[in-house]
C-alpha cells in the first residue's frame, strides 16, 4: 500500500510556513469535508491540501475568521489544483470562506470523458483501478465538525488527496490518446462560472 504521508493539522488556516511550501509548487491537490452537502446550511470543517512531494495540510476552518493564506494558495492561478468532484468543493469554499478556486483539474469529469467503458467514477473506484488500491471510505460519513479528529479521520483526510497526482496523469495520459483532452479541460475551465451560478442559486440553468 502507498505510504501514507504523516498529516499536518492546522487550526484556521495555513501557516507562513505550509504557505510557502505549497505556493512553490506547481500543483496541489484538494479536498474537503462538510457537515452536509448544502454549502448555503451546512458548515465547512476542514480543507486538506497536499504537495505531491512536499506536506499533507489539514485545516480546520474557522468560517468566521476566514483562512487569507489558503485563499493565496486557491486563487493562485500559477498553481494547478486538484480535485475529485471539485464542484462540490468549489461550492463550499466559495459560500463558506469566500475563495475562488482558479486553475481546477477534476478527476471526475476527467474520468467521465476517458473512462467510458464504465458508468464508476467515484474516487474509491478511481483508486482501485489506477492505484491498485482499496480505500478504507468508513470515516467519510463521520462529524467532521468536532474539535479533535480521530486517528481514522486524519488517515481518511490524508489519504483522500494524496492518490490524485498519480489518478491525474493516468487520465491524463487516456485523454490525449483518446484525442478529448481538449474538451475536457474546457468543461473544467467552466466550473469558477458554474459555480457564480450554483451559489447564486442557478443550480438548474440548463433544466429544459
Amino acid at each position: 500500500m502507498q505510504a501514507m504521508p504523516r498529516p499536518i493539522v492546522l487550526k484556521g488556516d495555513l501557516t507562513q510556513e505550509a504557505l510557502d511550501d505549497l505556493g512553490s509548487k506547481n500543483e496541489v491537490s484538494v479536498d474537503c469535508e462538510m457537515m452536509g452537502l448544502n454549502p448555503m446550511r451546512d458548515r465547512l470543517c476542514l480543507v486538506q491540501i497536499s504537495a505531491e512531494k512536499g506536506g499533507c495540510y489539514l485545516v480546520q476552518v474557522e468560517e468566521r475568521t476566514g483562512a487569507p493564506r489558503m485563499k493565496a494558495v486557491m486563487e493562485n492561478a500559477a498553481i494547478i489544483k486538484i480535485f475529485h468532484f471539485a464542484r462540490m468543493d468549489m461550492q463550499f469554499l466559495q459560500a463558506r470562506l469566500n475563495i475562488s478556486v482558479k486553475n481546477v483539474y477534476c478527476t471526475k469529469i476527467a474520468s467521465r470523458f476517458a473512462r467510458t467503458y464504465t458508468d464508476k467514477h467515484g474516487l474509491k473506484e478511481l483508486v482501485r483501478e489506477i492505484a491498485g488500491e482499496n480505500m478504507d471510505k468508513t470515516s467519510q460519513s463521520s462529524d467532521w465538525g468536532r474539535d479533535t479528529l480521530t486517528a481514522e479521520q486524519l488517515r481518511y483526510a490524508a489519504q483522500d488527496v494524496k492518490f490524485l497526482f498519480k489518478i491525474k496523469r493516468t487520465l491524463e495520459s487516456m485523454l490525449e490518446r483518446e484525442n478529448r483532452q481538449e474538451l475536457a479541460h474546457a468543461f473544467m475551465g467552466f466550473l469558477p462560472t458554474l459555480i457564480q451560478a450554483d451559489v447564486q442559486g442557478y443550480q438548474d440553468i440548463f433544466a429544459h
